[in-house]
Order: structure tokens, then sequence, then C-alpha cells
């Protein structure tokens, strides 16, 4: 028997909650995942991958956003760390990326501030050109959707 997806649980319920709750309760969460244990963090993103095209996508999409605008405020190792391990678990199992919206996920993007787009864009950028190996960029560079790489400037 498989464990239950309690980190899936959680983005399912953060997923519905009005912006001022989801905020700040993401926030704490994503401070916690830097203390975890770098298994634990695995864990999470395993489930986060496994639970996210679960949630109808008007839930997703401001559940993505609100993460991707708290991730924009932390400093630039803890996003490395976190699109790093995302990164790793995708190049483990592409499967798990295929079912996203990619196309949603990239409007969700453009959907923020500029300097915050530049900010995630810079650390995804960073990670796929210069933290994985070259076998790894070119299954990278098939997930990636072109207009994707076109955005965050991602030249592989």
């Amino acid at each position: 028997m498989s464990e239950p997806n309690y980190a899936g649980n959680i983005i399912v319920n953060l997923s519905s909650l009005p912006d001022f709750l989801r905020k700040p309760i993401l926030t704490k969460r994503l401070k916690e995942f830097f203390t975890m244990s770098a298994q634990e963090q695995q864990d999470i993103v395993n489930n986060a991958l496994l639970a996210g095209p679960d949630i109808p996508f008007p839930n997703f999409s401001k559940l993505c956003k609100t993460w991707l605008e708290v991730l924009a405020t932390f400093s630039s190792e803890q996003r490395q760390t976190i699109f790093s391990i995302y990164v790793k678990q995708i190049l483990e199992k592409p499967e798990k990326i295929i079912r996203f919206n990619l196309d949603g996920i990239l409007e969700i993007l453009l959907s923020m501030d500029t300097a915050q787009q530049e900010i995630i864009s810079q650390t995804v950028r960073h990670i796929v050109t210069s933290d994985i190996n070259e076998t790894e960029k070119v299954l990278i560079s098939k997930l990636i959707p072109n207009n994707a790489k076109k955005v965050m400037k991602i030249t592989m």
C-alpha cells in the first residue's frame, strides 16, 4: 500500500482558499520546507507533482501564482533549491510534467509583475542551463515548450 499523499492533500486544500489566507499559509509552509531533510523535500515535491494536475485549473492557477510570488521573495539559493528538486523529480519521471497544462503555467508566469517574472525566469534558466548534465539538458529541453523557453530566455 502506498502512503497517503498528505502534501498533495494540503496543496488541494490551499488551492481552494481565498488569497488572504492562501498567501500566509503558503509562505509559512515554504519556510518550513527549507528546514526539512533532503528526502522530505523530495517527497513533498513528488507529491506536489502528483497532486497538481488533479486540481481544477482555476484553483491551480491561483495557487501556482501565489507560490511563484512567494518564491520570488525568497533568496536565490532557496529558489534554486526548490526548483532544482522539481527539475530532478521531473527528469526522473518526465511523465509527471506531461499531465500539467504547461501553456497555462506560462500564462500564470506572464500574469506576474515583470520583476517577479525575471526573478523566477532567472532561477529556472540557471538550473536548466548550468546545474544539470548534457543528457538531462536534452531531456528538459524537450519538456519545456518553445514559447516558455523564449519567455524565460532559455537557450540550450
